[in-house]
């Protein structure tokens, strides 16, 4: 099937069974897209990245996607059965969707990524980290159902509506400051902390089982009502400790580079993805004028990206 064909979720667009995937439902992120994609290149994936959009995408940003020659795959567009109000975060709307990996049962192996990320060194090696099977996963036995890096519950921003537990004493990323040579090899265990995962990066074992089981769990009202933090509560609380906590290497939070957050553990030269979570995004400033060094750092793979793609013929302002 051609990359750039308009299949169901069930589908494969292109020959690997392994591949990274993000989401993409307006050009808001398009940007954060296209260098994303670049920079996996640039670290030597072996791997191809599929844009998974929804229906709202518009025609400008499949465009620029064929341009580049970038695999897109349509997905459904996840909301809970009953609304719940995000209007003091509005990203998190979106955010139900990044479940949809699940589902895309064609596949051996989808590592969900979202597009505000930027990889610096190869980590291909999640390809082949060992997971349960879907159907061990759904029925509630499995230890391993997926792997994602811990989310910081420090509120560093002190944002007044985040759950009065997100204080830095509750982050399970506070509990390696002691030994921070090896919080670059290990995550905390998954019942760290608050024991929740952050849904920027996700490896999972596409199941119909398991994705069945979060449609289900979409539907419950009672639950959904509490879910504060979107696809990755819901996660939380549907597989409790029964996930493999990656290192913040693969998921490096950039306020987690702040001296008063988790400065003690962060390497620069150990990161291998960064992570643009919370305004402003790189793509909010100017090269050269950024508020913080991993924006600089985004912005460097930019100006490579576009001057590479301009030798290419392609010079549409992306």
């Amino acid at each position: 099937m051609a990359p750039n064909a308009d299949p169901t979720a069930g589908e494969r667009v292109v020959e690997s069974k392994k591949v990274w995937t993000t989401l993409i439902t307006n050009t808001a992120y398009l940007s954060g897209l296209l260098t994303l994609e670049y920079s996996l290149r640039r670290a030597g994936s072996a791997y191809p990245l599929v844009a998974l959009y929804t229906d709202g995408f518009p025609a400008a940003g499949h465009a620029a996607l064929a341009a580049r020659g970038i695999p897109r795959q349509r997905v459904a567009y996840l909301l809970p059965a009953t609304p719940k109000d995000f209007s003091r975060d509005p990203r998190f709307y979106d955010c139900w969707s990044k479940l949809t990996p699940f589902s895309l049962t064609a596949y051996d192996r989808v590592v969900q990524l979202d597009s505000d990320m930027l990889v610096r060194r190869n980590m291909d090696e999640l390809m082949e980290l060992a997971l349960d099977a879907g159907a061990d996963a759904a029925d509630g036995k499995a230890t391993r159902a997926f792997a994602a890096s811990h989310a910081c519950v420090c509120n560093p921003l002190g944002k007044p509506h985040y759950p009065r537990d997100w204080v830095p004493a509750n982050c399970a990323f506070t509990m390696q400051h002691g030994e921070p040579e090896r919080a670059q090899a290990e995550g905390a265990p998954p019942t760290a902390g608050l024991a929740m995962p952050n849904g920027g990066l996700q490896v999972v074992n596409p199941s119909r089982e398991v994705y069945d089981a979060i449609v289900e769990r979409l539907g419950q009202a009672t639950s959904t009502a509490g879910y504060e933090f979107a696809d990755q509560s819901l996660l939380a609380d549907l597989f409790p400790g029964r996930w493999v906590a990656l290192p913040y290497v693969y998921n490096a939070l950039k306020t987690l580079r702040y001296d008063y957050v988790h400065a003690p553990i962060w390497r620069d030269e150990c990161v291998k993805n960064v992570h643009y979570i919370l305004a402003p995004k790189p793509w909010d400033e100017r090269p050269g004028e950024t508020t913080e060094v991993p924006h600089e750092w985004w912005w460097d793979m930019t100006l490579e990206r576009r001057k590479a793609e301009k030798d290419r013929g392609i010079d549409d302002g992306w």
